[in-house]
């Protein structure tokens, strides 16, 4: 009976240490009195930087001091924006454990030095200054204008004029400024010479941010294989409107997850230059809207169609729209028009549309595709529409169908003009009277 009492309360130490150690932090703690304070930018400094825990920690076995600088002293735009990116958070903690010790302090006797919660590194002096009329403390520089502003019986609080910036916070701000101000540099072209006068081509007037593109899309298109390889994409990033290269990965990527579209997908990561292309115009500003064939479709294509030198990219280009579209404002185009013609990358052929079944059907005849999975991905600069069919230009399925007839034109005046001969034959020979021989033309 003595063994379970003892093993009971053994197990009952750590709780009731741990509710004790709890107990202690309660509605008069110098931290409750820190974010009710008037010291509202160190206050909120302290919520983003997570470091409440750490203090109740810390409150809980010592008495603490805490130098809150004024409002003002978080006045420079630069230093708070580098202070409150996610990125920085190390060296916001280091700047706000370096305004508080471990320690009460409460009287101003002597130069001392004490160790801060931000490491060995960084120490912080108290001096008093004596004349003949006043007396003042000081901290590494900065002037204690609120000595004991706030008390509590677990620490107190010292109101002074600036910041106390370590040295490591201090060159990691002066390093992340130059690297800004290196990276803001903007990076210009080599001029560009007329062929015909050779003379340096004039710039183009700059646009407003956001502006559409002044020229069509076709004259933005790079030029064939033939002429010239594709160019490479935009950087992107802060100095470019529109992040084309990750908008592209971004609807492939939304392909692959929707499941169904991995054909369509995969000519897309191994063209690489068409989609450097798309990227590049949804960079310099360009919208486009992609009729996606689902898998289904394109396992229907044959080898002859796909085995031509550029017809790959020739069936891709048809599929792409120089204009944003989605289910509804095609769907309203279509019901109010009858037909629809749209732009393609494939210049000049245009596809049509036209309302059926409730729905949106592209082509005509056996080449048509209906809009089968409607608005897989709009971004407001990329629209991808789900097709079940491969579209191809009229021209090309006129050329198909046109050797048909003209066979078969033939043949029938091949049979024509035999007959007659062969009557004509007949006609003669029994006119010179030579039936027994030639029976067979009766």
């Amino acid at each position: 009976m003595a063994m379970n009492v003892i093993f009971i309360i053994l197990l009952l130490l750590p709780i009731t240490t741990f509710s004790m150690t709890q107990s202690q932090i309660n509605s008069n703690s110098i931290l409750v009195a820190l974010l009710d304070s008037h010291y509202t930018e160190l206050a909120e400094l302290v919520e983003k930087a997570m470091l409440l825990h750490k203090l109740e920690d810390t409150v809980s076995i010592h008495n603490i001091t805490i130098f809150a600088p004024k409002n003002e002293a978080f006045l420079d735009p630069d230093f708070k924006l580098f202070l409150l990116q996610p990125r920085n958070l190390i060296s916001l903690q280091t700047l706000l454990m370096s305004h508080i010790i471990p320690t009460r302090i409460v009287s101003k006797t002597g130069s001392t030095r004490h160790r801060t919660l931000a490491g060995d590194h960084h120490h912080i002096r108290l001096q008093t200054n004596s004349s003949a009329a006043t007396t003042q403390w000081t901290v590494d520089g900065a002037c204690v204008t609120h000595p004991d502003a706030v008390t509590r019986p677990d620490g107190v609080i010292h109101g002074i004029d600036q910041l106390l910036v370590p040295r490591s916070v201090q060159d990691e701000f002066n390093r992340r400024r130059s690297l800004r101000s290196i990276s803001a540099v903007k990076p210009e072209g080599a001029p560009e010479v007329d062929p015909r006068t050779h003379r340096l081509k004039k710039p183009a007037p700059p646009s407003k941010p956001g502006s559409s593109p002044a020229l069509p899309i076709s004259d933005a298109l790079a030029p064939g294989p033939s002429i010239a390889p594709a160019p490479a994409p935009g950087p992107g990033g802060p100095h470019h409107h529109f992040n084309g290269e990750a908008q592209v990965k971004g609807f492939i990527q939304t392909l692959l997850q929707y499941g169904g579209y991995n054909e369509m997908a995969d000519i897309l990561v191994n063209l690489t230059s068409l989609a450097t292309e798309m990227g590049r115009l949804v960079s310099e500003g360009y919208v486009l809207t992609v009729l996606a064939p689902n898998d289904e479709a394109m396992a229907k294509l044959t080898t002859d169609q796909l085995s031509e030198p550029g017809s790959p990219e020739q069936i891709m280009y048809y599929h792409l729209i120089p204009e944003y579209q989605t289910e509804e404002s095609m769907y309203n185009s279509v019901r109010r028009f009858g037909k629809v013609q749209y732009d393609t990358l494939r210049v000049p052929h245009k596809v049509v549309a036209q309302e059926a079944d409730g729905s949106v059907k592209f082509g005509n005849g056996d080449g048509s595709a209906y809009l089968f999975d409607p608005d897989i991905y709009t971004d407001g600069r990329i629209s991808v529409q789900g097709i079940d069919g491969v579209l191809f230009p009229l021209e090309e399925e006129e050329d198909v169908n046109r050797v048909k007839p003209d066979q078969l034109a033939k043949v029938v005046t091949v049979k024509q003009r035999r007959g007659k001969l062969i009557e004509a034959t007949c006609w003669m020979l029994g006119t010179i009277g030579q039936h027994s021989r030639f029976t067979s033309c009766q």
